[in-house]
């Protein structure tokens, strides 16, 4: 995956408290902290959104779907 540079402003407490998990060995520098923690709130906003989109579901409806056909005789459906 290619890379961009970019230039973000944070506050001085929040510089200080990602130095001090560097130094600390925690991760390897400032890029790769803030990247981290981007990709993280990227991935719980994905989840946040397929969880409230789930939650507008009908249960009932969607298994009357999902078990739709499998009444009928397997020698009617076409063979793979």
């Amino acid at each position: 995956m290619s890379k961009a540079k970019i230039a973000i402003t944070l506050d001085e407490e929040l510089i200080d408290e990602l130095d001090r998990l560097v130094s600390n060995q925690v991760f390897q520098n400032r890029s790769r902290a803030i990247q981290q923690a981007v990709n993280e709130k990227l991935r719980h906003l994905k989840r946040s959104r397929l969880a409230k989109e789930c939650s507008k579901l009908n249960p009932s409806f969607e298994k009357a779907m999902a078990e739709e056909g499998l009444s009928e005789d397997l020698s009617e459906w076409p063979e793979y």
